[in-house]
């Protein structure tokens, strides 16, 4: 007898997993929903980020790329001007419009060739655009379109940029 009550006494004292969560955690399923949506929601975040920065780096790419072909065409039009100016010989003359895109750090013109270093974001790029005919003279490197003048004088061609 004395037993029973003791194993009744244990059992009325007893409480059940549900009522102690009820008790102690009144909104335990409204914060498990909260932390799934803070979770989802930093994944999300996460994938965001991660593409607007290659696209940011991608983006640096492409505009470099325009750039040195901007300033390719720049270099191949002076230098294919001089030659047909050399070729006509000594009282020929053209002008030409040419664009030149910003970032140009310094344009030198050395004996058959045409010099030009341009900043990109990976730091500076220097390339050499060679003439088949002798050139001399002195462009300079301010951006925008510029008028450059090739004229024809004895056995060069000089250009002089506006």
């Amino acid at each position: 007898m004395n037993y029973k009550k003791q194993y009744e006494c244990k059992r009325s004292t007893r409480v059940s997993n549900r009522s102690f969560n009820k008790k102690y955690f009144p909104d335990s399923r409204r914060s498990q929903i909260s932390i799934e949506y803070i979770i989802i929601l930093s994944f999300v975040m996460f994938g965001v980020i991660t593409v607007l920065g290659m696209a940011l780096f991608y983006s640096g790419v492409v505009k470099d790329q325009i750039k040195l072909v901007q300033i390719g065409n720049f270099a191949n039009k002076i230098v294919s001007t001089a030659a047909s100016v050399y070729y006509y010989g000594e009282p020929s003359k053209a002008t030409i419009s040419v664009y030149l895109p910003e970032g140009v750090s310094n344009i030198t013109i050395i004996e058959n060739s045409l010099y030009i270093a341009t900043q990109v974001s990976s730091g500076i790029d220097r390339r050499a655009y060679t003439s088949q005919v002798p050139i001399n003279g002195t462009i300079t490197t301010a951006s925008g379109v510029k008028t450059i003048t090739i004229t024809a004088i004895g056995n060069l061609t000089q250009i002089i940029s506006k």
